[in-house]
């Protein structure tokens, strides 16, 4: 699945994957810079928050984008796929600045939206400018290839992990959420094996990535970003590995990025960004 083509002499909106648990209190600043870059106080946010099954999570958001001063924060929920074809749910997302994931469970989102008329929007408003994000499940939806589920450990292998088909805003990146405090960089590595053209990004709680239209991912909140690229991967024993067998991969390149450094998605390079000496 390719992302939905940028019209010439367009950009695509901000991408804004979230680790999950980010603050609501008095200092969301996190949400507060997801309201900036979904437009400010002109802001007009659909919320989705399918991938829960609690009552209260969408209007929960509601209410705090609404008091962070956003213009209208309407919640869309879907529960079915004939959901996802109604013409006013589809009106309303064509109409948002700002579109936010809730989290729960990725394969509600995934099973439900996929490949559906919803879906299709939500790919051609972003790349139509419109800035689309979501924290833990919803975050891990944003990419081409999701991570479904898998095994917590730092060490990869065979069976660590399990892919699915994400929303495909973009194929540059594979997403997962609660980090470090689930330890889960084994099963990021392994998701890199299967797919090494993919750059792996490792949000911890209170943390997220904001990707803005030239690739450059910029970090937010309390916490860290691991980025993991194999782009220069030598040896990957992934092919060979029995289940529950560790699997050998050479080559990799580590990158630990808190607030204020950046990552570029296209040049793989990463930055100290406000953390260097120099801007101190």
């Amino acid at each position: 699945m390719c992302p939905s083509k940028v019209a010439e002499g367009g950009e695509r909106g901000w991408i804004v994957p979230i680790g999950g648990a980010e603050n609501k209190g008095e200092s969301p600043r996190i949400l507060k810079r997801f309201l900036s870059v979904g437009g400010g106080s002109d802001a007009e946010i659909v919320v989705i928050p399918t991938a829960s099954q609690l009552r209260d999570t969408g209007p929960r958001y509601e209410r705090l984008f609404g008091d962070l001063g956003a213009k209208r924060v309407d919640v869309l929920d879907f529960d079915t796929r004939k959901d996802c074809q109604e013409t006013s749910r589809l009106d309303r997302i064509e109409r948002a600045s700002a579109i936010f994931f809730t989290g729960g469970n990725q394969l509600r989102l995934s099973t439900i939206l996929g490949g559906t008329p919803a879906a299709q929007m939500i790919r051609a408003r972003n790349a139509a400018g419109v800035t689309v994000g979501g924290t833990s499940a919803g975050a891990s939806i944003l990419s081409e290839h999701m991570i479904a589920f898998g095994k917590e450990g730092s060490s990869p292998q065979a069976d660590s992990v399990r892919l699915a088909p994400g929303l495909g805003l973009t194929n540059r990146f594979v997403i997962d959420q609660h980090f470090r405090q689930r330890d889960r960089l084994g099963r990021l590595i392994a998701a890199l094996a299967y797919n090494p053209f993919a750059i792996g990004i490792g949000l911890d709680e209170d943390t997220a990535a904001f990707i803005g239209p030239d690739n450059t991912l910029e970090v937010e909140g309390s916490g860290s970003v691991t980025v993991v690229d194999a782009g220069d991967l030598t040896f990957s024993s992934m092919a060979d590995a029995s289940e529950n067998q560790p699997v050998c991969m050479l080559g990799m390149t580590m990158h630990i990025l808190l607030a204020g450094a950046t990552f570029n998605l296209a040049t793989r390079k990463a930055s100290a960004g406000s953390l260097s000496p120099s801007k101190t």
